[in-house]
């Protein structure tokens, strides 16, 4: 296809359009109006201005500006100015859609640099090269994560990169079954990068070819194909058009994963053995190989698993081992939720709490000390907590320290109080007293970093915070006597506000 004369077209076109808008054309609003709604920079870089006019304040929707482009200013008052949109020199083609918000109006801006060519690369050209940039890639389907838009993994001898989103064949999204793609077949997409935290991505692809894999997986045994902590046979029976069958098993999977027997024929069955598992889950993606008459290659991969002992960490712990389907039990008081009611944990072992993402089982709120199991993952290179579990919940209950003193004692239930420090007795335990706002004392016998302290993790953590009498801070405790007088043991930290 020659692009250079469809960019042209497309440019004749949008121009015509432009000419012919009236007042009454809804590409102009009552509210704010442009210039032009189209901008195009060009390749070697420079800036390009267009006039605006609005009858009320506006401001351009700064999340939805590339990081190759500058717009300035991003927002202005009622009546006549100028907006610009400036570039560096760019060696490709690549485009964005701004929005202007006015007046509860929204007037959307194209905006251009360069001619978009479409390069033929491999997935390693692909991770290696710019973002916004559109690629041609080939290569094997080898796992599929959303069916509805698309969302799946394309893998050559090179590398794999994420496919966010494919279109059907009349270029519309949310179809993706309609195209029958399936694990080990050969597809040939074409689409922009995008870069997500770590993860290359192409986005929204269009499908230029699909080759049917002349092998694939129909059924396993057991159904989830995962075998026992105490070791076992799994078995992966396989459809094959093509000639013979080979398997690869990972590297790091050899020492724990055998093949016991491979079996021939058009529907090969192939049995491996999983050696006793003493450590977390872990799993191996299996590649099973066939050939065509030419001599191609075609793959069909498949997860083999195994579960493992749940792996008891704190916070520090966790956060220091590897993303891996290992299992983890947490433990920790939430500190925070985020927008979505996410709750972030911390313990005695790390001030910075880990974010829980999507707990099941979570009905908390801040201040509730939270069990969790789930495995080790990250996100924009920060570890969460994911697929989570919650095992336990021990609602803590905010009180005033005169309330907490008319509680019965309790070690198994949980308030927590907040007061202004009014003696340290022993700053190596953090053993003190604390007034509330009428008057009332608490004794804090020990105050503790975070959940879980122990030993010499349960010392000084008042020089490590800085406390000192006047402060304000927040634990969290049991009611509890010695000798009739009423104290919180091992108080946990909360947080704590310098006086003024």
């Amino acid at each position: 296809m020659n692009y250079k004369f469809l960019f042209t077209a497309v440019v004749a076109l949008m121009s015509m359009m432009f000419v012919s808008c009236s007042d009454d054309d809804a590409t102009f609003l009552n509210e704010i109006r442009l210039s032009q709604s189209y901008v195009a920079i060009d390749k070697n870089g420079g800036e390009v201005s267009i006039d605006i006019a609005a009858t009320d304040s506006w401001s351009i929707d700064e999340a939805k500006i590339p990081e190759w482009l500058e717009v300035s200013p991003l927002s202005g008052e009622a009546g006549n100015g100028k907006i610009t949109f400036k570039a560096e020199a760019y060696n490709g083609g690549r485009d964005c859609e701004l929005v202007i918000n006015c007046a509860g109006k929204a007037q959307h801006i194209n905006v251009i640099q360069g001619l978009k060519e479409v390069e033929n690369a491999t997935c390693a050209q692909v991770i290696a090269g710019p973002d916004s940039k559109t690629y041609r890639v080939t290569g094997t389907c080898t796992g599929i994560y959303n069916t509805k838009y698309g969302n799946w993994y394309l893998t050559d001898e090179t590398g794999t990169i994420t496919i966010y989103g494919t279109l059907d064949k009349k270029g519309k999204t949310e179809n993706f079954s309609s195209l029958g793609i399936e694990v080990g077949d050969i597809v040939t997409v074409e689409g922009p990068k995008k870069t997500f935290g770590s993860t290359i991505e192409l986005v929204d692809v269009t499908v230029v070819k699909i080759v049917k894999s002349l092998i694939k997986v129909v059924e396993t045994d057991p159904a989830d194909a995962t075998a026992p902590l105490e070791g076992g046979e799994v078995k992966f029976n396989l459809e094959c058009k093509g000639n013979g069958v080979s398997v690869e098993i990972p590297e790091n999977a050899k020492e724990w994963l055998s093949i016991v027997r491979i079996s021939g024929g058009a529907t090969p069955e192939v049995v491996f053995k999983a050696a006793p598992n003493a450590g977390g889950d872990r799993s191996a993606e299996i590649t099973f190989k066939t050939y065509d008459a030419k001599g191609a290659e075609y793959t069909a991969v498949a997860t083999l698993n195994q579960k493992g002992a749940i792996i008891a960490a704190s916070v520090a712990q966790f956060k220091a081992a590897e993303v891996g389907d290992s299992q983890y039990r947490l433990t920790g008081v939430v500190t925070k939720l985020d927008a979505k009611g996410n709750p972030y944990i911390r313990d005695y072992s790390d001030m910075e709490p880990v974010l829980v993402y999507r707990p099941q089982g979570f009905t908390g709120k801040v201040g509730d000390i939270i069990t969790v199991v789930g495995k080790r993952a990250e996100y924009k290179g920060v570890a969460q907590v994911a697929n989570g579990v919650v095992e336990d919940i021990k609602v803590v209950t905010e009180v005033s320290i005169a309330d907490f003193l008319a509680k019965e004692d309790n070690s198994n239930v949980y308030y927590m109080v907040t007061g202004t420090v009014d003696e340290i007795k022993n700053a190596v335990y953090g053993n003190m007293n604390i007034k509330g706002a009428d008057g009332s004392t608490l004794y804090l016998y020990g105050t503790h970093p975070g959940w879980g302290a122990t030993g010499d993790a349960a010392k000084n953590f008042l020089a490590t915070i800085g406390l000192a009498v006047g402060d304000k801070i927040t634990v969290i405790g049991a009611k509890t006597s010695y000798n009739g007088a009423t104290q919180m043991k091992n108080a946990i930290y909360f947080s704590h506000t310098k006086a003024q």
